[in-house]
């Protein structure tokens, strides 16, 4: 009785989707609850049937339309991800730069405060030190 129940349900996921979408073996196991293995293993029919709707499904002009639109959208999105790219790495040299620049200032103004003795000029004319 459970055999029927998941052949019925296999069915009814091979038609709506057969109508509705491009039929594959994860779209009717998703739809009918079941895994992909139990499906291959007992029911090897149906793989059949989903490779022949497969096979009468043909690309039509909106189709067509819709891949070409998309691998335009997606070299623009490469030729965006290069700019980035170099933009990011010119930021990432920058900030090297800075810091090395930074580093450079710190010791220079740790050999200045070594070379003047810590007392302030000031209190040295005063003779409090």
């Amino acid at each position: 009785m459970a055999e029927r129940s998941v052949a019925a349900r296999i069915e009814e996921a091979l038609a709506s989707i057969g109508s509705t979408e491009r039929a594959t073996v994860a779209a009717v196991c998703r739809q009918a609850g079941v895994s992909r293995t139990a499906l291959y293993r007992f029911y090897p029919e149906v793989i059949q049937r989903i490779r022949q709707l497969r096979q009468t499904h043909r690309p039509t002009a909106t189709d067509a339309t819709t891949i070409r639109d998309l691998r335009a959208e997606l070299t623009q999105a490469h030729t965006l991800t290069r700019h980035l790219t170099a933009l990011v790495d010119h930021y990432a040299a920058a900030c090297r730069e800075a810091h090395e620049l930074l580093a450079r200032r710190d010791r220079e103004l740790a050999e200045l405060r070594r070379s003047r003795r810590s007392s302030p000029t000031a209190l040295r004319r005063l003779g409090l030190t």
